[in-house]
């Protein structure tokens, strides 16, 4: 496992169970949430470099995302 997928990995962990806490979900509809965001595709993309930022910089764009289906 590259260092790069590893911050990925711990991040996804982290927000998933943000999200279980925040938006009271249970953990498959958390994963499916976070997995299928336009948010985790440029988490994912190591182009975008925003595995490097926080977790919770990461969530706020997922938050946005949730809250007007866009990101940013």
């Amino acid at each position: 496992m590259t260092k790069e997928s590893f911050m990925i990995e711990e991040i996804s962990k982290d927000i998933v169970l943000l999200l279980i806490k925040e938006h009271d979900m249970d953990i498959d509809e958390a994963m499916r949430t976070l997995y299928t965001s336009d948010t985790y595709d440029r988490l994912s993309n190591l182009h975008t470099g925003l595995y490097t930022q926080s977790t919770a910089y990461i969530y706020e764009y997922l938050e946005k995302e949730l809250a007007t289906g866009k990101i940013g």
